[in-house]
């Protein structure tokens, strides 16, 4: 966007409800002040971030009581993951690891402000429409801001060779069809994963049928609760590796990731609930490695093998037909679609014990054949 095009607030929205408020409202200043550099002083960018109450909550308080503690809000999951690699024993060590996670890992969250009115500050914020605000955001230029690397390039086929999720290509849905409004604003308080929040999309919302005590089908029979739904409808999706971060000469951030790719494992699930009872999950790659904070601190994630390297996913990449499940034995006896340990590195095994696929649990070819799901 252009500069200008970032800031200019239209004269339609002064307009509406919320362009009758005074701008210092929310913002703060000295209006009667004609000096406009002193005048801006003490301005807030955005004034729904870290508290959403005092901007909103006059008027939104049923939806900004709840907000405040969610999970784009707080990124508390992400948080719970690097403080349970990080060494503990030494409260120093786990106050840098903190600080550096706080610098480097936490400009992706998402505000009232920064899904309503704004692009996220990750991507250098801008206006959605000259301060308008938006009861139903823009997907393409507020959820694609954060997550346009990996999830929303999968979800539109935007990763060369691979189609775009059927959901999207054929029924033309956005990341608001499953993701409502009712989930982005949940209160997660002690939720430890995204997979806890008991507002989260899933398939059985749309595909009762499918996920039904009594399966209508043969083939969704016999793999219920064995495996996840993405297993076999899922395409491959973009893994990390590696990721190392740290401040230049210049004093500017930075990160490095060793290498990104496009793949497909299926993996344990390393913690089988009665909500997700699956034995086989879709696994991804994230860039974690113990190195992570090394430019801050030597060993500051001596507990990193408390957590596997490869975890659960869904990936948005949806199709009925996949080429796993053509047919039965292009998964049953199709070795390489499992993570073995071979296909772990060194480093990570310990890590990983959880999620590698034994040899005496890989699934065998078959004789039986299915009809198609």
């Amino acid at each position: 966007m252009e500069l200008y095009e970032k800031i200019y607030v239209h004269p339609a929205f002064l307009k509406t409800e919320h362009g009758q408020i005074s701008c210092e409202t929310c913002h703060g200043g000295d209006p009667a002040d004609p000096n406009w550099q002193t005048a801006h002083r003490k301005i807030v960018k955005d004034p729904t971030f870290p508290t959403a109450d005092e901007a909103c909550g006059e008027c939104h308080e049923e939806i900004t009581s709840t907000a405040k503690n969610s999970l784009h809000y707080t990124l508390a999951p992400f948080t719970q993951v690097i403080k349970a690699r990080a060494n503990k024993k030494d409260k120093k060590s786990l106050q840098k690891v903190i600080q550096a996670k706080d610098k480097h890992c936490s400009s992706c969250h998402s505000s009232c402000g920064q899904c309503h009115v704004s692009r996220s500050d990750y991507v250098n914020g801008g206006f959605l429409a000259g301060h308008a605000f938006k009861k139903k955001p823009p997907v393409d230029t507020t959820c694609a801001s954060c997550h346009g690397g990996r999830v929303y390039r999968e979800l539109t086929g935007g990763n060369s060779g691979y189609a775009a999720d059927v959901h999207y290509q054929k029924k033309e849905m956005s990341c608001l069809d499953c993701h409502s409004a009712v989930e982005m604003h949940a209160d997660a308080k002690g939720i430890r994963t995204r997979f806890e929040l008991p507002q989260r999309p899933q398939c059985k919302k749309c595909h009762a049928e499918v996920v039904s005590e009594e399966p209508k089908t043969k083939s969704h029979a016999i793999h219920k609760d064995t495996v996840a739904c993405q297993v076999c409808h899922g395409l491959a999706n973009k893994n990390c590796f590696s990721c190392h971060v740290g401040t230049d000469k210049e004093g500017l951030l930075y990160y490095k990731c060793v290498e990104t790719k496009m793949g497909f494992k299926i993996g344990l699930n390393p913690n089988r609930t009665a909500d997700r009872p699956a034995k086989y999950v879709v696994l991804r790659h994230p860039p974690a490695n113990p190195d992570l904070f090394a430019s801050y601190l030597k060993d500051g994630l001596s507990d990193f093998n408390s957590l596997p390297t490869w975890k659960m996913d869904t990936p948005h990449t949806i199709q009925r037909i996949t080429p796993q499940n053509k047919s039965c034995n292009n998964c049953h006896g199709n070795a390489s679609l499992f993570l073995q340990e071979k296909d772990v590195s060194d480093w990570e095994r310990e890590a990983n014990a959880k999620v590698v696929v034994p040899k005496e649990s890989l699934p065998e070819p078959i004789e039986e054949v299915m009809e198609k799901p």
